[in-house]
């Protein structure tokens, strides 16, 4: 494929529109209409979101995590502690995530910051995973080298032995986290590029502040 073929690839975005009118006074009703319509419609994987983390000194990275719960508070996902990732929120606890739903042409993009859930939320979500998710956990040195696929799969095979018939305790390296955010933006496509953006800021505890950007 040539430069040109690659420049030309575009969609014309025309399944909706966002109005400030539209959209709740309160973003995370917002995103709860949006997330439930997102259901409705059978996006693959609704609940993936790009986590935007950066080291202390502002290197980036970004991978796709999937989010187990959102409120008032925040928006909630579970990994290893001792991650790329974990290590970056545990000396930079500023990250963004960014959900993009393209059957229906939107996107979702938070910023905040990052704080731990509590032991006992992350024990109870960590004992409702599939118990070959739990034992994964358990052997998975996540984000380090590794000889080779082989000894992870037998490593994981032992330990699903050792605890055939009983509870495999959570990890104290693995739990949740929970973004809070300052800022979410509601992104619509529409025709000609002439997008929709609808920008929530915080302004304190309780209230936000709706705008609109250019697209």
């Amino acid at each position: 494929m040539t430069k040109e073929d690659i420049q030309n690839i575009r969609s014309e975005y025309q399944a909706a529109s966002l109005s400030e009118k539209d959209a709740n006074a309160d973003p995370i009703k917002q995103f709860d209409k949006w997330f439930n319509e997102a259901l409705k419609a059978e996006v693959q994987e609704p609940t993936a979101m790009t986590l935007a983390t950066a080291t202390h000194d502002g290197r980036p990275s970004a991978r796709i995590v999937l989010m187990k719960g959102f409120n008032d508070t925040g928006f909630v996902f579970y990994t290893n502690y001792l991650s790329r990732k974990g290590k970056e929120i545990a000396k930079n606890p500023l990250g963004s995530l960014l959900f993009f739903w393209g059957t229906l042409e939107r996107q979702v993009r938070i910023e905040g910051t990052i704080e731990k859930v509590s032991k006992e939320e992350s024990e109870q979500y960590f004992h409702s995973r599939p118990k070959g998710s739990q034992v994964g956990a358990v052997v998975s040195p996540q984000s380090q080298e590794i000889a080779d696929r082989d000894g992870l799969e037998e490593k994981w095979k032992e330990t699903e032995a050792q605890f055939s018939d009983k509870e495999v305790p959570k990890p104290s390296y693995w739990g949740g986290y929970i973004l809070k955010p300052r800022l979410i933006e509601f992104w619509q496509g529409r025709p000609n590029r002439l997008h929709d953006r609808i920008l929530y800021k915080k302004i304190d505890n309780k209230n936000w502040k709706k705008v609109r950007l250019a697209p």
